[in-house]
């Protein structure tokens, strides 16, 4: 998983125009899985907005819930 991150830190400093190209594609496909009932893949929206640099005001309280569940098992 490292590898990736790293990866992508790399085309992310090489290419920021691909950065925006990735979120654009991204929330593309969430939009699409939000609009059709196959797919429970919306969530992938949030990741798009995140490639772009969109924070939402509550995305402290998110992580923090998703920790907490993760510490739940």
């Amino acid at each position: 998983m490292k590898k990736i991150a790293e990866k992508y830190k790399e085309y992310a400093e090489k290419n920021p125009s691909g950065k925006k190209v990735i979120g654009m594609v991204l929330i593309s496909i969430g939009f699409l899985a939000l609009v059709t009932p196959l797919t429970p893949g919306s969530w992938l929206m949030l990741i798009g907005l995140e490639f772009l640099g969109i924070r939402f005001v509550f995305s402290k309280r998110i992580v923090e819930w998703i920790k907490t569940l993760q510490a739940r098992g």
